[in-house]
């Protein structure tokens, strides 16, 4: 047996526990999210839970590992090092794929991940057979590759989406209606029973979902299967009266029912998604052993299609690894932020834009809204809004409610347990964020101000759910054809590129994210160190880009007005992200001082202003430049050398007295001030004579008259600024003085 394979079989290895990784950070989100974003307990509990069912899910995984064995394509076909380079090829796009999706926070499925990846990689290596065999053509495709199972990933898209959303939504407002807001009053009188109803669907999914494989043939699951209303009725009897028992000693049985769910799509998950995982690796590791038993390498892998349990110690190494991650995956939690974004009760600012898509489905929707309320009589229509006025009777300040939360629960987990015991394919994770999106909308928490936001943000999920297929496929069938054609130099240079991206993504980023977290806890502790960093960063930072913005025009220097804009536009987004973050800033500093929100404000808006003028500079600039129309005159320049020169005195007074936070030369900044807008005056005025004699080229007038002006704004808001954040500072410091 030759050394490169052993040498595979270390990377499939080393890969696997990198899927493990990536895995439990993109699919955290599935069972964690119901319980953080409800705050049903502290975070080490919640992880707690899910870790304990995570190990009793992995330690009872067997029977799964066929999938990547032969689900996709017939091993009998091909011959070990065929197997060896579509193996590799699935991990190194699995693997790449999901951890993208992670980094951009978006949750997909790893089980259409890793079907689409063996159906691509499967396909490429067929193609290598086929090319290198004169007697088969296109058509002996179908021998090798098992298409079916794919279509039935592609259907169970369309069929979670639909059928989770509306069912979502159905529960969730019936739950609405039964208890309000403020739930306290009736949850006592029917919160036994709506709690058991809810462990009996959380039971019943843990039992046929998560344990299936080890309950499967016994005689109690039988006797369910073939009673499964009696059973049902019966344990939500018993559940019911447990919960209504322990109800009287005051213990809040929504989080026994939110913690029980936790655990249930925990074990689930550990159980039947571990083969997205591992599956391949171990299959990989199985197609060794055999080839080394048989002494060849060009022995036909019929081996594969044995249903062999995987090692107990590989499952519990498995288990340990996905636990490890839990507990210290930042990007879970960041993934775990988009579902729990969209989904939250306030009108809090959205990390996603508007589109026409979603502006069109809000007309729509208020168009039928305002068609019903005109049918619905008006005291029914007042009853009905009084029971989704929003309270938050439980003062933890959660995204959503407990009684939210159990309804995301409890739908997940008996759509995904019917689905499973009627054999239908719904993938988990879709599952349980379109239930999520769909109480989200029944609870009313998509008002006018945000339902055009949260829509772009499902349509972005959703679409990403289909390029994970397409993606997967794509990026495995090129992987493939490198490897299998390739050999051992594509092999070196493939596994060194994919090293880079996974050590790139997970380790050297990480400096990064951890600064932005020590920056956002400075923020929450003191706000206005926080502010005034951020002015002067601020301010620094459009100094220079203005000055070589100048500089640039005045070279024709293509590369750097690109860079330049770049750099602009990324500050003005920073600027306006602070903008659309008002609101929970505004809370705190209001807690104590109205008036000190009220400078806050001004100086947000001016920095927002002031970044906006700046990017109309370089824009224009860069596009002129790029056009390659004609340059500036020497009279533009000249006058424009002269503008700059006056522009970089103001601002380097103004970011010294940012920095230093004395501003006893804020009138001289004003007469600087004043005495460039009558240059700028008389700029425009000599143009407007060159214009006028026809002395001057068209889009060279454009492109000088723009930067004129946009730097009057850019200067006016400046002094603005600094003015504000001076009496922004000051009152901080004399509080009692301003306040009269």
């Amino acid at each position: 047996m030759s050394e490169f394979y052993t040498v595979i079989i270390g990377i499939l290895g080393i890969l696997a526990i990198s899927g493990l990784f990536v895995g439990v950070t993109n699919d955290a989100v599935n069972f964690l999210n119901s319980a953080i974003g409800s705050k049903a307990a502290s975070m080490k509990v919640i992880l707690a839970i899910a870790s304990l069912g995570i190990l009793i899910g992995v330690v009872t995984s067997s029977g799964m590992m066929e999938v990547a064995r032969s689900g996709m394509f017939n091993p009998g076909l091909f011959t070990f090092h065929e197997v060896m380079m579509l193996y590799l090829g699935v991990m190194f796009a699995n693997v790449i794929l999901l951890d993208l999706y992670n980094s951009w926070g978006l949750p997909t499925s790893t089980t259409v991940s890793l079907i689409f990846c063996l159906l691509g990689s499967a396909i490429a290596v067929s193609i290598f057979k086929i090319s290198n065999d004169p007697a088969q053509g296109v058509t002996s495709l179908g021998q090798y590759i098992n298409t079916s199972r794919a279509m039935g990933i592609v259907s169970a898209i369309l069929l979670s989406v639909v059928i989770a959303f509306t069912c979502g939504t159905f529960v969730m407002y019936v739950s609405r209606l039964i208890f309000s807001f403020r739930y306290t009053v009736p949850f006592r009188r029917y919160g036994s029973l709506w709690c058991g109803a809810s462990l009996t669907a959380i039971i019943y999914f843990a039992v046929f979902k998560g344990l299936k494989s080890v309950l499967a043939g016994h005689a109690f699951v039988d006797w369910v299967d073939s009673h499964l209303f009696l059973a049902l009725l019966a344990c939500w009897a018993v559940c019911s009266l447990i919960l209504f028992f322990i109800q009287r000693f005051k213990v809040n049985i929504l989080r026994i029912t939110i913690l029980s769910g936790t655990f249930a799509l925990a074990l689930a998950f550990a159980g039947n998604d571990l083969v997205n995982f591992i599956g391949v690796p171990v299959a990989g590791f199985d197609a060794y052993s055999i080839a080394r038993h048989a002494g060849s390498t060009d022995i036909l892998m019929e081996g594969l299609n044995e249903n062999v349990p995987a090692n107990f110690l590989i499952l519990l190494a498995a288990g340990a690894v996905m636990i490890l991650t839990l507990w210290t995956s930042k990007k879970a939690m960041h993934v775990s932020e988009t579902e729990i974004s969209l989904s939250a009760q306030d009108d809090a600012q959205q990390q996603y834009g508007s589109s026409l898509f979603s502006r069109t489905i809000v007309r729509a929707a208020l168009n039928v809204n305002a068609g019903i309320e005109r049918v619905i009589p008006e005291r029914v229509r007042a009853a009905i809004s009084r029971r989704f006025e929003f309270e938050d009777v439980e003062h933890s300040g959660a995204p959503y409610d407990m009684i939210r939360a159990t309804v995301n629960l409890t739908t997940s987990a008996l759509l995904i347990a019917m689905a499973t015991s009627l054999k239908l394919p719904l993938s988990t994770t879709y599952v349980s964020f379109m239930v999520a999106m769909g109480s989200s909308l029944a609870d009313r928490a998509w008002g006018r101000e945000s339902a055009v936001y949260r829509i772009s943000g499902v349509m972005t999920v959703v679409a990403g759910w289909f390029i994970t297929a397409l993606g997967g496929f794509l990026i495995a069938f090129v992987v493939g054809l490198a490897l299998i054609y390739g050999g051992p130099p594509a092999f070196i240079v493939i596994t060194v590129l994919c090293g880079w991206m996974l050590i790139h993504s997970n380790f050297l980023k990480k400096n990064k994210e951890n600064t932005v977290a020590r920056q956002q806890a400075e923020t929450d502790q003191d706000i206005i160190a926080a502010l005034r960093d951020e002015v002067c960063t601020t301010m620094e930072s459009a100094t220079r880009i203005y000055d070589r913005t100048m500089i640039a025009v005045f070279k024709e220097n293509r590369k750097v007005l690109r860079d330049m804009v770049k750099e602009s536009n990324d500050l003005f987004y920073r600027s306006r992200e602070h903008k659309y973050t008002l609101l929970p800033t505004l809370k705190k500093l209001q807690g104590s001082d109205v008036n000190t929100a009220h400078y806050y404000v001004q100086v947000v808006d001016y920095l927002n202003e002031m970044t906006k003028a700046l990017m109309h500079i370089t824009r224009p600039a860069f596009e002129h430049i790029d056009n390659n129309h004609e340059g500036l005159s020497m009279e533009q320049t000249r006058d424009l050398i002269s503008i700059n020169d006056d522009v970089e005195s103001i601002y380097r007074r103004i970011n010294l007295m940012l920095r230093e936070g004395d501003f006893s030369e804020i009138e001289t900044v004003l007469t600087m001030r004043d005495q460039l807008f009558e240059s700028i005056a008389e700029a425009i005025k000599s143009e407007l004579t060159r214009i006028n004699e026809a002395r001057s080229n068209t889009k060279a007038s454009m492109l000088y008259l723009t930067i004129l002006t946009e730097t009057k704004n850019m200067v006016l808001q400046s002094r603005n600024l600094l003015k504000s954040q001076q009496y922004f500072l000051k009152h901080r410091q004399e509080p009692k003085t301003w306040s009269k």
